[in-house]
C-alpha cells in the first residue's frame, strides 16, 4: 500500500467520523430545543437582558427565533449525516459553528448567564465546557470542509428532497405540539413523579458554598469597606452591603421554591408540600400576559376542589393591579400567592399551566389548552385509577414513538433508495452490455469480406436456376 493510498484512507475515516459527530450533535441540539421552545425563549431573554436589550423583542418574535434556531441545527445535522449537498452543508456548518464559538468566547469571558442553553435542560454545561465543545465541533467542521468529497451519500440526489422536507415538517410539528400542549420530554426537576421536598434537600457531607460579605460604612463623610470580621464600632454609619460567591457548593435540583400568600404575606410552602391530600397549583408567571381563553374550565376545576376539600392556589410573580385585573375578568375566587418568576417558568412551560400535587409529589401537569375538565366530569373523584390523572411519564414510550414516526420512515426510505439504485445499476449495466454485443455483431456484418458475400449470392442464384 502506497503512502498516497494510506493518506486517502486516513482522510476518509477522519472526515466521516467528524461528519457523524457533528451531525448527531446538531440533530440532538436542534431536537431538544424544538421539544422545549419556550425554554430557548427564556434563554434568549436572558441574553437580551445581559446586553441591555431587555423588552426590545416581543415574545412571539423570540418564539419564532427559537423554532428557527432548532430547525436550522436539526436540518444541518440531518444533511451532514445523509451527506446531502455536501459542499454547501459543510461550509454552512462551519460558518454556524464559528458564530457560536465567538458567542461562547464572550459568554466565557463576561459570564452573562451560567448556562448557554445549547442543549436546553437535557444537558447542562458550564461556560467553560461549552467553549471547549464548540472549539472541538468547529475543528471537526473544518475537517468536513477540507474533504467533503470523501463523505458517501446515504440517499440519492433524486430523493434527498424527501428527507429534507420530512425533517422540516417533523421538527416544526414537535415544536408546535410542545408549545400548544407541554414539552414532549420534561427534563426539568418538576417533572411528573418528582418529589419537590426531596429535590430541595442537601445531602449530608455535601460541599457548602462559601460567600464573602462586605459592608460599606461611612464616618465623617468618608466611606470604607469592612469584612464581617472587621465590622467597626457604632460610630460608623451603615450604607450598604454586598455578598459575592467565593466557592460554589452543592446546589439542589430545586431551590428558591417558596409560596407566599398575598392576602397576609404568610409563607405557606411547607403546608402545601406536606398536605396529605391533593393540591392544585395554577402556575402563571405573568398574569398580565396569561392566556385567559379557558378561565371557565379553571373555575370549574376550582369548584370541584371546593366540593372535595382539595387545595387550589394560583402562583404568580405578578402583584397588585395585575392580580386584581385577572380576578375581575375571570371571576377567580381562588387564593393568589407570590413565587419567584424563574421558578414558575421552570415548573411548567405554559402561562397559565396547572399542576397537581399529592404530598409534595407532582402527579399531573396540564397546559391551559389541555385542562382535564372532561375527565373530571366523568370521574367526579381523583384516585390513583382515575382517568383524571395523566398517564405515567414514560420516557421509553416517547422515544419509541420518535423512532416510529421519524427514524424508521427515513431508514425505510434509505433502504428502498439503495435497492432501487442497485436495480438501476444492474439494469443499466445489462443494457450497456447488450448494446455492446449488438454493436459488435453489426460491426462484424459490416466488415465481412465482399468475396464471401458474392459466393453466397452465386450459390443462391445457382440453386434457383437448377
Amino acid at each position: 500500500m502506497t503512502k498516497h493510498t494510506r493518506l486517502e484512507i486516513l482522510s476518509a475515516v477522519l472526515v466521516n467520523v467528524a461528519r457523524v459527530v457533528v451531525g448527531l450533535t446538531f440533530v440532538f441540539s436542534g431536537f431538544v430545543k424544538a421539544v422545549d421552545p419556550l425554554g430557548t425563549v427564556y434563554k434568549l431573554q436572558d441574553y437580551a437582558e445581559a446586553v441591555g436589550l431587555a423588552g426590545l423583542f416581543p415574545e412571539w418574535m423570540l418564539t419564532v427565533a427559537s423554532i428557527a434556531l432548532s430547525l436550522t441545527e436539526f436540518l444541518l445535522g440531518i444533511s451532514m449525516l445523509f451527506a446531502m449537498q455536501r459542499k454547501s452543508t459543510t461550509r454552512l456548518s462551519l460558518a454556524f459553528m464559528l458564530v457560536m464559538t465567538c458567542l461562547t468566547v464572550w459568554i466565557y469571558a463576561a459570564n452573562p448567564v451560567s448556562d448557554c442553553g445549547c442543549f436546553g435542560d437535557a444537558v447542562r454545561l458550564t461556560n467553560g465546557q461549552t467553549l471547549l465543545k464548540n472549539v472541538v465541533l468547529t475543528a471537526l467542521c473544518l475537517v468536513t470542509v477540507c474533504w467533503w468529497q470523501r463523505m458517501p451519500r446515504l440517499i440519492s440526489h433524486a430523493n434527498r428532497w424527501i428527507v429534507f422536507n420530512y425533517s422540516t415538517v417533523f421538527i416544526i410539528a414537535v415544536a408546535a405540539w410542545s408549545l400548544y400542549f407541554l414539552p414532549l420530554f420534561d427534563f426539568r426537576p418538576y417533572h411528573i413523579g418528582a418529589n419537590i421536598p426531596k429535590g430541595m434537600e442537601i445531602p449530608e457531607g455535601a460541599e457548602q458554598p462559601e460567600f464573602k460579605t462586605t459592608f460599606i460604612m461611612e464616618k465623617d463623610g468618608r466611606q470604607q469597606e469592612f469584612s464581617l470580621e472587621e465590622y467597626p464600632d457604632s460610630t460608623w454609619r451603615f450604607v450598604d452591603s454586598k455578598t459575592e460567591l467565593i466557592k460554589p457548593g452543592y446546589e439542589p435540583p430545586i431551590h428558591d421554591f417558596t409560596i407566599q400568600r398575598m392576602s397576609d404575606g404568610e409563607d405557606i410552602t411547607d403546608s402545601i408540600l406536606s398536605a396529605p391530600g391533593y393540591t392544585f397549583l395554577l402556575i402563571a408567571p405573568h398574569l398580565e400576559t396569561a392566556d385567559d381563553t379557558n378561565f371557565g374550565h379553571l373555575n370549574e376545576i376550582f369548584d370541584f376542589t371546593q366540593e372535595k376539600g382539595y387545595g387550589f392556589f394560583c402562583l404568580t410573580a405578578s402583584t397588585g393591579k395585575s392580580v386584581a385585573h385577572w380576578a375581575d375578568i375571570t371571576g377567580a375566587e381562588y387564593s393568589f400567592c407570590n413565587t419567584d418568576e424563574t421558578t414558575l417558568k421552570t415548573i411548567i412551560r405554559s402561562n397559565p399551566g396547572l399542576i397537581l400535587l399529592k404530598q409534595g409529589t407532582v402527579v399531573g401537569k396540564w397546559s391551559h389548552n389541555s385542562l382535564p375538565v372532561e375527565e373530571l366530569r366523568k370521574d367526579g373523584v381523583i384516585t390513583t385509577q382515575s382517568s383524571f390523572l395523566p398517564q405515567e411519564d414514560v420516557t421509553g414510550r416517547k422515544v419509541a414513538n420518535i423512532m416510529m414516526w421519524f427514524v424508521l420512515p427515513l431508514m425505510v426510505l434509505v433502504i428502498i433508495d439503495r435497492v432501487f439504485n442497485i436495480f438501476n445499476h444492474f439494469t443499466h449495466k445489462n443494457k450497456k452490455e447488450n448494446g455492446k454485443e449488438n454493436r459488435s455483431r453489426q460491426l462484424e456484418d459490416e466488415q465481412e469480406p465482399a468475396g464471401g458475400r458474392g459466393s453466397r449470392q452465386g450459390t443462391d442464384r445457382g440453386s434457383k436456376e437448377s
